[in-house]
């Protein structure tokens, strides 16, 4: 390697704290909890979107929410300890969603056994994830995933990024038509002057421009709600009586809703949705890697974290929620705070852990309104675009077949997810392409109508189409497949595909020390 070649890093532009620092106790636990504070509205909203579809109870409601940040909390610190050690928060899927929602409409139909209750669609949402997860564990720790790390050029992580956050651009807390435009602004406009315009004025801007904005936007919403600017009905109401109508402490444990139960059918969808949950995270961690100036993961830092992703869901699904992964909005809050140590997301994920227990603090919580947490979004999902097309900087943009692919990948991923938000879960998307018609006279055959191959035959053909609808369903997953098909085949130089420049700048395989090569393997070695 050149001198030309060598690339710091340890240290990155706009960084304050690298991965490896440890900020004071106080100063961390406040920068621990911002980083929680970027990803609440999407680790609220999976849980109350769930818990809608089931029909759950109000009070069995606030301790499903509890339950999801005590998952996350847990699951943070185990990825951040024993698992890829990047510092991402953990937390619920929404790639998970489409195939969870799926099964609650067939068992709250009396699909299952006749029972159609919010607890038996939550049993089997459990079943599913616990059995689907542990394919992951198996892909993660046996070097599956982390295998497709060589097919992997910038030409692929480029779109596959970008669309992590392109993909979310019509979330609904920013384009909902009942909207708070003085909200959402007044959020975006804090996150914008702390973080890019007064960031040199003082450490504080720099360090806390999302706990800031969040901050005083609910504040001038409170006091509003108060005063009676905003009513119930209004986008921008804090209900702060809701804040103390809830139990004080969650009695929240494992297998607290029931022993799970097992479907075959409900697996695979649901191993759809873990599919495309692997495709963001592998994204994830190119993207905090890039933020921070390290080196690409490794193969084997890549197997420890779908790994660790694995053993979380299995973990979420003994619990009782749907699912744990990598955070994207965790990886925006880096690019806008500098702040990406492994210790203070720990903080604020031990932080979380404790909270999550304690009632009242999911009910302030879900007290945010939405136009605020669309503000925080419209910043973080941007940081996130503009980290995905910053990895071009290491391809030929000369190159039509790089320029082809980069764009094909993008559109399709924009494209693809939108078509398939006309059906509104696996089943409608069943129905759309008359899937039932189509199979029809392979079922109804002589020889097999009325046998357990028509059985299988249909089982099969439903969850073929429910992948289909999950994946399609999922922006970075239809481009990042896209690109990697068409990368590895189109004939293109590794110089030209950036492969060349990226291997210098890709982490030995030796640089990655997992937990056991820490804690045991160096004990070892010492004898």
């Amino acid at each position: 390697m050149t001198e030309d070649d060598t690339v710091d890093r340890e240290e990155a532009e706009g960084i304050e704290y690298g991965i490896e620092d440890r900020p004071p106790l106080g100063e961390s636990t406040v920068l621990g909890i911002q980083h929680y504070l970027t990803m609440v509205g999407a680790n609220i909203a999976v849980p109350l979107i769930l818990a809608d579809a089931m029909g759950m109870p109000g009070d069995v409601t606030a301790q499903f929410i509890g339950t999801f940040f005590v998952v996350s909390g847990i699951a943070t610190l185990a990825q951040t300890t024993f698992g890829n050690r990047y510092p991402i928060v953990q937390g619920a899927p929404f790639s998970m969603l489409a195939p969870a929602l799926a099964i609650i409409a067939v068992v709250t139909a009396g699909g299952v056994q006749g029972q159609p209750d919010w607890q038996a669609a939550l049993l089997q949402l459990q079943g599913a994830i616990i059995v689907a997860a542990a394919v992951q564990v198996a892909m993660g720790y046996f070097g599956l995933v982390g295998k497709l790390r060589r097919f992997l050029s910038p030409v692929v992580i480029a779109p596959t990024i970008a669309l992590i956050g392109l993909a979310l651009f019509d979330a609904g807390q920013i384009t909902d038509t009942d909207q708070s435009w003085l909200l959402l602004g007044l959020t975006l406009g804090l996150i914008l002057l702390f973080s890019q315009y007064l960031e040199i004025r003082h450490r504080a801007f720099r360090l806390y421009p999302v706990l800031l904005a969040i901050g005083i936007a609910w504040i001038v919403a409170a006091v509003l709600s108060v005063a009676g600017v905003f009513g119930g009905g209004h986008p921008g109401h804090v209900p702060l009586g809701d804040v103390t109508d809830v139990d004080p402490l969650l009695p929240i444990h494992p297998l607290q809703w029931g022993t799970p139960e097992f479907t075959t059918a409900f697996v695979v969808g649901m191993f759809a949705g873990v599919l495309a949950s692997i495709v963001e995270s592998i994204g994830d961690y190119y993207a905090v890697a890039n933020l921070t100036g390290s080196a690409a993961p490794s193969e084997r830092r890549i197997n420890h974290g779908i790994g660790m992703e694995g053993l979380m869901n299995v973990f979420s699904g003994v619990m009782g929620t749907g699912g744990s992964t990598s955070y994207s909005e965790n990886i925006g809050a880096i690019g806008l705070t500098g702040v990406a140590s492994r210790y203070v997301v720990q903080i604020g994920a031990a932080v979380m852990l404790v909270a999550g227990f304690v009632g009242y603090f999911g009910q302030l919580i879900a007290t945010i309104p939405d136009p605020i947490v669309g503000g925080l979004f419209v910043a973080m999902f941007a940081q996130i675009v503009a980290v995905g097309i910053s990895n071009l900087r290491h391809v030929d943009l000369e190159s039509s077949r790089n320029v082809f692919v980069v764009g094909f990948a993008l559109f399709v991923g924009l494209a693809v997810p939108e078509y398939m938000a006309n059906f509104a879960d696996p089943i409608a998307f069943r129905e759309g392409i008359e899937l039932a018609a189509t199979i029809a006279p392979l079922v109804e055959a002589e020889p097999i109508a009325g046998t357990a191959v028509a059985v299988w035959i249909e089982a099969i053909a439903q969850a073929l189409a429910d992948s289909v609808f999950i994946i399609g369903s999922t922006g970075m997953a239809v481009g990042g497949l896209a690109a990697l098909v068409l990368d590895n085949t189109i004939p293109g130089t590794r110089e030209e595909r950036g492969l060349a420049q990226w291997e210098r700048l890709t982490e030995d395989e030796s640089e990655f020390d997992s937990a056991w090569d820490r804690w045991i393997g160096s004990s070892r070695d010492g004898d």
